[in-house]
């Protein structure tokens, strides 16, 4: 079963981090990615465009998969379907990544399994910019 973090701790998760690798976010300004990615980047985070069929979305350049980013990052934040979540956990524990954020309406439980089992933190079918505001 898929126990998310208490609000508090999502709270202190947010207030903590500052760079965010957005998978699958996209550089069309009508996706709920971009609008979700714009509000965390003008509320001060530095997000990481992942996704290899783009150039770059809000001013920053894209990488094709999380191996490709240089430097630690605070949350790999998914815009995938549920399906790709299971793949998606195993590159997430390749590079030094402290939490695990799959969007809302998204969620695996192999996926929540595979990282709770190595210590990771784990959110799933919440919206970001949601819990920011909610939490600020």
């Amino acid at each position: 079963m898929i126990e998310n973090p208490s609000r508090n701790e999502i709270g202190q998760i947010l207030q903590d981090s500052k760079r965010i690798a957005v998978i699958g976010l996209s550089d069309n300004p009508e996706r709920t990615s971009y609008m979700v990615s714009k509000a965390m980047q003008d509320s001060g985070f530095e997000i990481i465009p992942v996704n290899p069929t783009i150039e770059s979305a809000l001013g920053v350049k894209a990488v094709g998969t999380l191996q490709e980013i240089e430097g630690e990052v605070d949350i790999v934040n998914v815009f995938r379907r549920s399906e790709f979540l299971p793949d998606i956990a195993k590159e997430f524990d390749e590079i030094n990544a402290k939490v695990f954020w799959a969007q809302l309406g998204v969620m695996n439980e192999e996926a929540f399994r595979f990282l709770k089992e190595r210590g990771y933190t784990v959110i799933m079918d919440r919206c970001i910019k949601v819990e920011h505001a909610l939490t600020k």
